[in-house]
């Protein structure tokens, strides 16, 4: 495998298959996008609540949401970056909300894994630096996940 995957169900909803399904999703992506071999990243499958509270104190909107992603690589306010060491690229977290991906599932009328696998790949590019702000960053995005998720089989 591409990358060194760390998987939490913090939630215990998640079956074994599932979760390992999420990990050979990301090592195709992470594939498809050239990462170096032995990145690191990190998945953790939460509850609403606890999704609600991430997103309160590190984006200041109180309200549960789907997917959040925290890049390792973006430098913050007064960081320095690291040359001539030789460590593991480490991308970064991938936080996803379970309730969320089954609510979202049934509103979209596919499977709960497609969410997930959709959920997953979204977070993962935005730890590669893309990005949706404005029109044109959300057609490379979104063409780009939906290219992933259809050459990997997780189709709508």
């Amino acid at each position: 495998m591409t990358l060194l995957i760390d998987c939490i169900d913090e939630t215990n909803e998640l079956s074994e298959q599932q979760m390992l399904e999420i990990e050979r999703l990301i090592n195709f992506a992470a594939k498809k996008q050239e990462i170096e071999e032995r990145s690191e990243v990190s998945v953790t499958f939460v509850s609403n609540e606890r999704i609600q509270e991430i997103n309160r104190e590190y984006r200041h909107k109180d309200m549960p949401t789907d997917v959040i992603s925290f890049a390792m690589e973006e430098l913050g306010e007064g960081e320095m970056e690291l040359t001539g060491v030789q460590l593991p690229r480490v991308l970064g977290d991938i936080i996803i909300s379970v309730p969320k991906t089954k609510e979202q599932a049934m509103e979209y009328g596919h499977s709960f894994i497609r969410e997930l696998g959709f959920l997953a790949v979204h977070g993962f590019l935005h730890l590669l630096g893309y990005d949706h702000m404005t029109e044109d960053e959300e057609k490379e995005m979104f063409t780009l996940q939906k290219e992933i998720l259809n050459e990997y089989g997780l189709t709508r």
